[in-house]
């Protein structure tokens, strides 16, 4: 429920505050005081876009703000999904800068446009005189039939299983799309594999071919230095090793004369170690290195291979080549797998859309048993409002499976009793369509828990006996909830638990708007206003006074 709403430097209004009461509230005043304004100003608390030409200072900030009522169960997940401090009280509070920026706030914590345009919608439902477009909608006429049905539960678990069985067609489809894609390579890819499996190298292999063909080609030149080193180091004249020996107990026989000799002694020895190892290595050497005309014929046929696979591929090593091997074995592994990949989800698919199959068709019966008194209760409340030969339709036709059930909801209507039923669309003029909105949403808001309802001169077009129905409807729709209502009909602001009175104020050389909440007399002057004119008579203040009881 909406308790206050203040408006700060907004369009011609400078500063109000308005506090509503929690039943039937009017709001009159003559054409262009700014009884819209105020509705606009409100707007942009529910997420409307703001329009920085509308700052009446343009050197000031604009700030509009409502105090809501609210039960915290409505608004918990909302306020829980977005962290937001939980209050008995709830403060919406918009400011428009003088540069145009924009910001809002909920319980002084800023929050973007879309979570505000979200909350708004466990608020408030905001009706104004163009709003009767959307009657002629599918998806709002679907959305009336569901409110009416009033099963959450049964639509939201629906829409979980639709969403489960959507991803699945998409995982199918892709799938598909990839086997296709797939098998047009496989071929290929099977080449390629088999290739790189017959060469079979293993890992580092060619670059270790690489360097053993080096040593068989150059094998006589190798074990000549190689002989030709040994030689000098043990079997020569005076073989190195030995001189090395000879040196080394020539300085330690100079241990009793110096004191750095046995240390140089014992490197020495150290060297001779190492010489003797060295030598024994190139023994060893020599002894492995071969010329072999078959091996070096075995090497270069496999570096061939080899080179032409690493070229053929764009890679340098044997690894990038094996790392290909391994891909085209998951690809083509893959592309063979995939008929069992798409058997299950198609299973999966099958099973989802029988259980959504089920789930629709109990949606179908709920809207199919709701329709019936849906338009018998519309029909009575249009002979009310002064329709007496209206007639409204509600066409069920099922489908295929959408987010929604299979049902393809339209209201077809027939103005004249004529047995001629056709859509909304085409057939409802203006006021018709102000009416039968009142009467559904009259009925609507009886099963939804939105707490305040506000309109927008929804009774254009109607007088008289249609005016008094209507202001019957709104009185009764006004006990369940807040209702905000701007109007021009006497017989609805006679109903009026509380009357706001929306006038033009000249002061300091500028216009501005300003409400005024009316006492008895006051509304009962102005209800004989809207009666008879500026100066009302003493009948119509005397039919004013009966409108006020």
């Amino acid at each position: 429920m909406l308790q206050k709403l203040t408006i700060k430097n907004y369009a011609i209004i400078d500063h109000l505050e308005v506090d509503f009461s929690g039943n039937l509230n009017v709001i009159t005043g003559e054409t262009g005081a700014g009884k819209s304004i105020v509705l606009g100003a409100l707007s942009l608390i529910l997420g409307e876009r703001a329009d920085p030409g509308m700052l009446l200072d343009k050197e000031a900030k604009c700030v509009i703000e409502g105090a809501f009522k609210v039960k915290k169960s409505q608004v918990a997940a909302f306020f829980q999904q977005y962290e937001l401090d939980m209050e008995d009280q709830l403060i919406i509070r918009r400011e428009i800068s003088a540069a145009g920026k924009s910001r809002a706030f909920v319980n002084d914590t800023p929050v973007n446009l879309n979570q505000l345009t979200e909350l708004s919608q466990y608020l408030v439902d905001l009706h104004q005189q163009f709003d009767t477009l959307e009657l002629e909608k599918s998806d709002f006429q679907r959305e009336v039939l569901d409110a009416l049905v009033n099963q959450p539960a049964v639509m939201q678990q629906y829409q979980q299983q639709f969403q489960r069985y959507s991803q699945v067609q998409r995982q199918l489809k892709q799938l598909k799309d990839q086997r296709d894609s797939a098998n047009k390579e496989l071929d290929y890819n099977k080449f390629l594999l088999d290739e790189l499996s017959d060469a079979a190298f293993a890992s580092n292999e060619i670059e270790e071919l690489d360097a053993e063909l080096k040593v068989l080609s150059h094998a006589e030149e190798i074990r000549n230095t190689l002989s030709r080193v040994y030689f000098q180091l043990n079997e020569d004249e005076q073989p190195i090793l030995q001189q090395l020996k000879q040196i080394q107990s020539s300085i330690q026989a100079l241990a009793a004369f110096h004191k750095d000799a046995p240390a140089v002694a014992q490197r020495l020895q150290s060297a001779y170690v190492e010489l003797q190892d060295i030598s024994s290595e190139i023994g060893h050497m020599n002894d492995q290195v071969q010329f072999d005309g078959a091996r070096i014929e075995l090497v270069n046929e496999r570096l061939s291979t080899g080179y032409k696979l690493l070229k053929k591929h764009g890679v340098q090593t044997t690894a990038e080549l094996l790392q290909i091997q391994e891909k085209l074995t998951n690809s083509v592994e893959g592309a063979l797998n995939m008929d069992e990949k798409l058997a299950a989800l198609e299973a999966e698919l099958e099973v989802l859309r029988a259980d959504l199959q089920q789930q629709a068709d109990t949606i179908t019966a709920a809207r199919v048993a709701a329709a019936g008194p849906f338009e018998e209760k519309v029909n009575a409340l249009l002979a009310q409002v002064g329709m007496p030969n209206a007639r409204l339709k509600a066409s069920i036709a099922q489908g295929g499976l959408n987010p929604y059930g299979q049902d393809t909801i339209e209201f077809l209507f027939d103005a004249n009793k004529s047995g001629q039923f056709a859509p909304i669309r085409k057939v409802a003029s203006g006021g018709e369509l102000s009416r039968l909105m009142l009467c559904i949403k009259s009925l609507v808001a009886r099963s939804v828990a939105l707490p305040t309802l506000i309109f927008d001169e929804i009774d254009t077009g109607i007088s008289g006996e249609a005016a008094r129905q209507v202001s019957f409807i709104m009185e009764d729709m006004a006990r369940g909830h807040q209702i905000i209502c701007i109007t021009h009909q006497p017989q609805i602001a006679g109903k009026a638990d509380a009357h706001y009175f929306v006038f033009k104020d000249a002061r300091d050389g500028k216009v501005t708007t300003n409400v005024r909440l009316l006492t008895r007399e006051e509304r009962i002057n102005k209800i004989a206003q809207m009666l008879s004119g500026e100066k009302p008579t003493a009948a119509a203040l005397e039919n004013a006074r009966e409108l006020v009881k």
